[in-house]
């Protein structure tokens, strides 16, 4: 089964995609955690962290590089944010296909759950 992501990046499945280049697609996370929370995505489905590999370290840069882009323009770079990478259910991943989420807009607390 094609998952969620993957409907969203082929525009399959609405959602408020804000950034689009590069192979990678950002959106709004449909339950913020913070007042900006957004969903960084490779357009290439890789189910875990656990699952890169090296031919994929030029998805993993373009998708930091992309958060970090997102940061500046939605003006948290500057005051802080915080970027999450979950791995497998112990590690708080929901959506099998790698994903981070950029959260700012607030002061991040220490340790995170």
């Amino acid at each position: 089964m094609e998952c969620i992501f993957c409907k969203i990046a082929d525009r399959k499945m609405p959602a408020k995609i804000i950034y689009d280049k590069n192979g990678v697609i950002a959106f709004h996370d449909i339950a913020p955690q913070a007042p900006t929370h957004v969903v960084v995505i490779p357009k290439k489905h890789i189910a875990t962290l656990n699952d890169l590999t090296g031919e994929d370290v030029e998805v993993a840069g373009r998708l930091v590089l992309a958060a970090k882009e997102l940061a500046a323009q939605l003006g948290l770079a500057d005051q802080g944010y915080r970027l999450v990478l979950n791995c497998n259910n112990d590690g708080g991943q929901t959506v099998f296909h790698i994903h981070c989420h950029v959260l700012g807009g607030r002061r991040m607390m220490w340790p995170p759950g």
